[in-house]
């Protein structure tokens, strides 16, 4: 519990601020740099800040290896796809969508960790999925991703997961060097994004617009680094379910501050469905609490 409280308590810090991430994409969107283009011009600002430490560092991510170049595929891929994905759908959408990402997790430790499948993690499952369908079955039918800007942030969530797996099997590596792979690995995905995707991913911005938005991009890319660092080292503790129960803290900023700021819906079905999401990360943290208080009660 010491191990990982500090931790826990800090991913679910960046996962508050990752609530609001959606709010810096969308103002870049409104300065030109749309769909894509908004998560390459940050992972660029970000890139170009840490270069001195990029240099500093490049023997000890040499021997990161190939684990750590995969390590950085994996999560970039998922920032990448989550970033742009929310220029194509509801934010709501993309929010709760990415979230299946706890199922993954758990399955994934569960295979490759050899973590046994507790009932307080079945409970977290069962209301943050409970929480999902309520909030995407309007018409009472089975959720399921309909265009492109859904099945990027089911996609996001998935490589999420497989990332976060591989944070946690590199403890060995330092959390810094960790963070470089990510913003490396994000920079090159979101590039292939926008060669292979063409207009799809978003119109190239002009000249004009880069010279208008250049001070919003580079604010930007500093004020995202701490929210990088705060979501990649807590990985290295704690296991892909965990991560994923956690991180939901952003569900509820995102979701009401979307509500607030924009025309998105924000009523009854959409509260019951958070309420219930956020209860699945309350269970997940206090459910390990009880049950080694249950057995110190049966010992003594």
């Amino acid at each position: 519990m010491k191990s990982t409280l500090a931790p826990s308590l800090w991913l679910v810090i960046g996962g508050v601020i990752w609530g609001l991430f959606w709010i810096p994409l969308r103002m870049l969107g409104e300065a030109g740099f749309q769909a894509a283009w908004s998560g390459f011009s940050i992972y660029a600002v970000s890139a170009l800040i840490m270069l001195p430490v990029i240099v500093m560092r490049a023997r000890s991510l040499w021997a990161g290896g190939l684990a750590l170049l995969i390590c950085g595929a994996l999560t970039g891929t998922a920032l990448s796809l989550y970033a742009t994905s929310i220029y194509f759908t509801d934010v709501i959408r993309v929010i709760l969508l990415f979230y299946l990402a706890p199922v993954w997790g758990t399955l994934l430790g569960l295979v490759f960790l050899g973590e046994r499948l507790t009932w307080f993690r079945v409970l977290a499952l069962v209301m943050g999925l409970g929480g999902l369908i309520v909030v995407l079955s309007p018409n009472g039918a089975f959720p399921r991703p309909q265009g492109i800007g859904d099945w990027m942030a089911l996609l996001s969530g998935i490589a999420w997961s497989l990332g976060s797996l591989q944070l946690y099997r590199l403890q060995r590596v330092a959390p810094i060097d960790q963070m470089i792979a990510f913003i490396v690995g994000g920079l090159v995905v979101t590039a292939l994004m926008l060669a292979l995707g063409g207009d799809i991913m978003g119109k190239t911005p002009e000249i004009s617009d880069i010279q208008a938005a250049w001070v919003l991009i580079l604010v930007i890319g500093i004020l995202t680094l701490p929210m990088f660092f705060l979501t990649i080292w807590p990985c290295a503790y704690l296991t892909p379910g965990r991560v994923g129960v956690l991180l939901m803290s952003e569900v509820v900023v995102a979701v009401i501050s979307a509500a607030v700021l924009t025309d998105e819906t924000f009523g009854l079905r959409e509260a019951l469905g958070t309420g219930l999401i956020v209860s699945a990360a309350l269970v997940e943290v206090a459910g390990p609490f009880f049950t080694r208080t249950s057995k110190t009660h049966k010992q003594s």
